[in-house]
């Protein structure tokens, strides 16, 4: 088995995790693990935590060293220094909202599994070209939603989604009927509001409501 192989079956397990992948935009490092414990705790362990803040490193840091059962990543991948980074904070998988050939040289020489994004048929081609069959679709409602993704079902069979962008408790079912959908990619589980106020039961409850998703 190559190495590709083997980050690609990586991912695949991380996507069969639970219905739901959280994508989490952190201010507060300190709500880090209360946050993740919660998730968790509510059936969804495989956690996102995207760059697009300061506290997001030191998030993935304190989750992989504090929170037993949760499966930390790190999203809003954009280049080389942000697996890097990522990969000394603990993060187990990182997630790209798209691709570059800069990203996917530096994936090639990152023990950290990608899953890497697409929004077109030529990109989930050149992906599979370079040996990812575990793709996240972004942005998933405003590239075409379910119909889009179920339409590439038959002509690009290897390959299996998180769509990400525009998922809800309310159109998350629609994917799910797919036959190329392993889990879907959300924010919903954790609103800046209940991160702001220290919900953690708030939190909780939106993750058995994800958690119980698919097929319910």
């Amino acid at each position: 088995m190559t190495t590709m192989e083997t980050k690609q079956n990586q991912v695949g397990a991380v996507m069969r995790l639970a219905p739901v992948i959280p994508v989490v935009i952190i201010e507060d490092a300190a709500h880090a693990v209360p946050m993740a414990r919660a998730l968790v705790a509510g059936g969804i362990p495989a956690i996102e935590v995207t760059l697009r803040t300061p506290a997001a490193l030191d998030a993935i840091r304190a989750i992989a060293a504090e929170v037993e059962g949760a499966v930390v990543g790190v999203g809003t991948v954009l280049g080389g220094k942000d697996l890097d980074a990522a990969a000394r904070a603990g993060a187990r998988f990182a997630v790209s909202p798209g691709v570059s050939p800069g990203l996917l040289d530096a994936a090639d020489d990152s023990a950290l599994p990608l899953l890497p994004g697409a929004a077109t048929a030529s990109e989930v081609m050149h992906l599979l070209e370079r040996g990812y069959r575990h793709l996240k679709f972004f942005p998933a409602v405003p590239a075409g939603g379910a119909k889009l993704l179920g339409a590439w079902a038959s002509p690009l069979p290897p390959a299996r989604f998180c769509p990400t962008g525009g998922i809800s408790v309310g159109n998350a079912k629609d994917f799910f009927a797919l036959p190329n959908v392993l889990c879907v990619g959300g924010s919903w589980l954790t609103p800046a509001d209940k991160l702001k106020a220290g919900d953690w039961a708030g939190v909780e409850q939106l993750a058995r409501e994800a958690a119980a998703l698919r097929g319910g």
